[in-house]
């Protein structure tokens, strides 16, 4: 006895496995390690989702805490949740950080030598500009359910009387490393 298969069970098959391979792309993850400015070794991770435009980085210090930062590419936003700190800072993305975060989504190599280029940047932290986390797009509701969250603006640097809370280093594959520093500013 033999069986057929019916041609349209067929084409429903191929548009289904199509359909799939369009817009159920798997999420795809970039291990490395690099050094820090002290010479450190820091473990990263990056977990891509081109599908929904988000690069979660996880970034493990020498002392083995985790530090995530979230680049919402179709909302323009980043999002920091330091493992030291009980709050979430946010901020748009600028020209340099779609640069960077173009690097993770489209480099084939995935390869970082510790030896980049290496920037600094600082954030100032607008203590009075709390955001409601429901007000927030799903990803970064995720990430911050547990913490206050933060607006910051990239500034020149503290100043001779701010001091700097804590930095986040985080590397790309285009060689670029980037020291991400936060400090208060007066409300």
């Amino acid at each position: 006895m033999t069986h057929t298969f019916p041609y349209h069970a067929l084409v429903y098959i191929f548009q289904l496995l199509i359909y799939k391979s369009l817009f159920f792309q798997p999420l795809q993850t970039v291990r490395f390690t690099v050094s820090d400015q002290t010479g450190a070794l820091i473990n990263q991770s990056a977990v891509v989702d081109q599908q929904n435009d988000l690069v979660t980085f996880s970034v493990t210090s020498s002392l083995n805490q985790t530090s995530t930062v979230l680049f919402d590419i179709k909302h323009s936003l980043i999002c920091y949740k330091p493992v030291s700190q009980e709050s979430c800072f946010l901020r748009k993305m600028e020209q340099s950080d779609y640069k960077n975060v173009n690097s993770v989504l489209h480099e084939s190599a995935r390869k970082v030598a510790g030896r980049g280029y290496r920037q600094m940047e600082f954030l100032g932290v607008l203590a009075a500009s709390q955001v409601n986390v429901s007000s927030l797009e799903e990803p970064l509701q995720a990430l911050c359910q547990d913490r206050s969250v933060h607006w910051t603006r990239r500034t020149e640097g503290p100043g001779k009387q701010r001091l700097v809370y804590f930095c986040i280093d985080i590397c790309f594959p285009s060689n670029i490393c980037v020291s991400v520093c936060f400090y208060y500013l007066p409300e």
